[in-house]
């Protein structure tokens, strides 16, 4: 480092922007086109001591850069932008605070939260604080990954075969008894063989990973002994959580999540991300000075027209990032070919998306962004979810964006609870719930006079936010007390008027009522027509005692407990699966119910005698037994047969013409049947249940012909 401190910087190139090593030396380049001056601070090894301050002079087309030759990987630096300090016009310079590069891919420090943190003295919002920070501030390290893919690939499962699983890294291997303690909730862990069997054998196809981007707890959480345990809240979007990473035999947080990504891939798994563009760590104008900030307050984010001390919030987390700007637009992109080409991730999820979409007037489906990605030969081709609203105006955009975008489908979530946990302040039909099993129409096909696939409705019961499948039916309001905000946090109340007593009961029945409910909601899920999406642990039973918002809790509350795991209700998912696989009971296209060349419908719906359901009978408000006969279905087998019962007492239900057998009945705890019939003869429909019916001669997988074989076995 002596031989730095007396180097020179070379003009360099500015391109592309962060640090980069050519070998010889490194090339720093960084955006601000406001900032008067910028420097670039030289740390020793460990971040610690500040050894020299070199001027990055040269300036191109707001790109500040400079070579320093002799450089290499493991070089730790930090930047210092002067300029205005005048938060009154969005200007917040003050070369007094250290701030860390926002194309940082390894992060050297940890965080604590103290006044020398923030730009301004807090007691004066609008003084600049002139106390130095470097001894606190995190830091960027140098890198140049050689990383061995060993041929790796993306596994492109087709849309139509897709089925997401959503899980936290952490969460889901944290308790594990199979696993060692030194990987239990890491990157590492998530390959180990005990996981990787019970992924195999549910038959989930894609990993929706909660965010692994480098993020903060926010203060007021760590004050309260708390953290920000799913993550949302980055500050660095090229760099991997290392909380995350095991760090064993001294490996880095990358490669972990590399060789976790290759291993996944070996297995035939997709892995997305659950990535937040929306806003970052740096909250509002009360929040600290730790990079975007201190780089160029006016062009990260968006401030409010009339005064620009105060920022527009439709993040509901304090702050919102400005993609109308260019160079704020290709950090985004640039992060997210990243991903792709270094990383070797398969998609993404973007967390309140519209923010990704908004121009000067609001939300824009065919804004820049989205044409930036459907022009990028890299990005094009990846998985593209969106979580389609955000807190700002106008931010509701279910079915509003591009075709080839998947996106998390609140109306079927609460459409399907309504109809089976039988709401009475959000009441559903047969009709609604015939809209939503059969891909939401209403919303994909004719939207805005383009018509999207069924594929692209994300079709869920439960996330990540919200009570797990097992509280759902379990408990009538939340109890959130544990997170700090007098259980005012989460939403207030459950849709559900057939929970009973609130949690774990000892009454049988109540208890049998409640393990068919999830069955249900499960197998509607997981048949309906569109992408399913399954949360990690709701094929377990898994718990969260009622609280439906445990962002902060890093502890048994969230990570799922392997020990005490429902296994009817896993070998049940299983089969509904399985089920999905060799049927695929609906095709990527919409139905008309229009007669083939053979008289026969694509798709019929059915009373419970067997007779058509006509327009009178679909929002009869206490009638809750259908049949969907679907005469083309995805696979091979013709036709397919879904019985559905939501009501409170059995139902006989006639069958079409034929001979019939039933490959799923979730009345059954794992959703097995033996059940042989003769058209004309009735199936006897169990209240709170759905079955699928295939004709008798019909050729089926192994699985699905052999009902008492025990599929699940991968526990310890």
């Amino acid at each position: 480092m002596e031989i730095l401190k007396n180097t020179h910087l070379q003009t360099g190139r500015p391109w592309p922007l962060g640090a980069t090593w050519d070998g010889h030396g490194v090339n720093f380049a960084v955006f601000s086109a406001h900032a008067q001056a910028m420097e670039l601070s030289l740390f020793d090894a460990g971040g610690a001591v500040e050894v020299a301050r070199l001027n990055l002079s040269a300036h191109t087309s707001d790109i500040w850069h400079g070579y320093l030759p002799g450089a290499a990987p493991g070089l730790v630096y930090g930047l210092r932008a002067q300029g205005l300090w005048q938060p009154a016009q969005g200007h917040r310079f003050n070369p007094h605070k250290l701030l860390l590069d926002p194309y940082a891919q390894d992060v050297v420090g940890r965080f604590v939260w103290c006044d020398e943190q923030f730009g301004f003295q807090r007691n004066q919002p609008d003084v600049m604080d002139t106390r130095d920070n470097a001894a606190l501030a995190l830091k960027a390290r140098v890198v140049h990954d050689d990383f061995d893919w060993e041929g790796d690939t993306h596994p492109r499962v087709p849309r139509d075969q897709t089925v997401l699983y959503e899980l936290h890294v952490k969460g889901f291997t944290k308790a594990h008894p199979a696993l060692p303690l030194a990987l239990r909730g890491t990157y590492a862990g998530l390959t180990h063989p005990a996981t990787l069997a019970h992924l195999r054998s549910l038959g989930v196809t894609s990993l929706s990973l909660l965010p692994v981007h480098y993020a903060l707890d926010e203060e007021r959480l760590v004050r309260q002994g708390l953290s920000n345990y799913w993550g949302y809240n980055t500050l660095a979007f090229f760099a991997v959580n290392p909380a995350l990473a095991s760090g064993l035999n001294g490996g880095n947080a990358r490669d972990e999540f590399r060789t976790m990504v290759k291993t996944l891939h070996r297995e035939g798994f997709e892995v997305l991300l659950d990535v937040v563009f929306n806003h970052t760590a740096e909250s509002d104008e009360a929040g600290p000075h730790l990079s975007f900030r201190g780089l160029d307050n006016a062009s990260y984010y968006r401030l409010r027209a009339d005064n620009h001390a105060l920022y527009e919030n439709y993040s509901g987390c304090g702050n919102t990032l400005d993609i109308r700007q260019t160079r704020v637009l290709q950090l985004v992109m640039d992060s997210l070919r990243y991903w792709v080409s270094s990383m070797h991730v398969d998609g993404f999820r973007f967390d309140l998306a519209p923010v990704l979409g908004r121009g000067d007037h609001g939300f824009e489906r065919g804004g820049a962004f989205f044409t930036a990605i459907a022009q990028d030969p890299i990005l094009s081709r990846v998985k593209m979810i969106a979580e389609p609203w955000d807190t700002g105006p106008g931010g509701y955009q279910v079915g509003g964006f591009p075709r080839d975008w998947k996106e998390w489908n609140d109306r079927f979530r609460d459409d399907m609870r309504s109809f089976w946990l039988r709401s009475a302040v959000q009441p559903c039909t047969r009709g609604a719930f015939a809209l939503r099993l059969c891909g939401s129409s209403d919303l994909y096909q004719h939207h805005q006079r383009r018509q999207r696939p069924p594929a692209e409705s994300v079709n869920y019961i439960v996330s990540h936010d919200g009570f797990t499948l097992r509280d759902l039916v379990s408990y009538n309001q939340h109890h959130n007390y544990a997170n700090g905000e007098d259980n005012r946090d989460g939403h207030a109340n459950n849709l559900s008027d057939n929970c009973g007593a609130e949690g774990p009961s000892t009454d049988p029945a109540l208890n049998a009522l409640r393990a068919r409910l999830q069955r249900a909601l499960l197998a509607t899920t997981l048949l309906a027509q569109g992408t399913p999406m399954l949360c990690a642990g709701d094929e377990m039973g898994h718990s969260q005692s009622g609280n439906n918002n445990p962002y902060c809790q890093d502890n048994a509350t969230t990570w799922i407990d392997w020990v005490q795991a429902d296994l009817d209700l896993i070998a049940f998912t299983q089969r509904v699966l399985s089920v999905r696989h060799h049927l695929l009971p609906f095709r990527n296209q919409w139905y008309s119910g229009q007669a083939d060349a053979h008289g026969a419908p694509d798709l019929a719906w059915l009373q419970r005698d067997a007779t058509p359901l006509v327009s009178a009978h679909w929002n009869q408000p206490n009638e809750l037994v259908l049949g969907c006969c679907i005469g083309h279905p995805g696979r091979a087998v013709a036709p397919v047969l879904l019985l559905i019962n939501a009501g409170t007492t059995d139902a006989d239900f006639t069958l079409p013409t034929g001979r019939w057998q039933a490959v799923l009945d979730s009345a059954q705890a794992q959703g097995r049947s033996h059940w042989h019939g003769v058209g004309a003869a009735a199936f006897g429909l169990r209240a709170h249940s759905i079955a699928v019916l295939v004709p008798e001669d019909a050729v089926l997988d192994a699985s699905l012909a052999a009902p008492d074989t025990l599929l699940y076995t991968t526990l310890p």
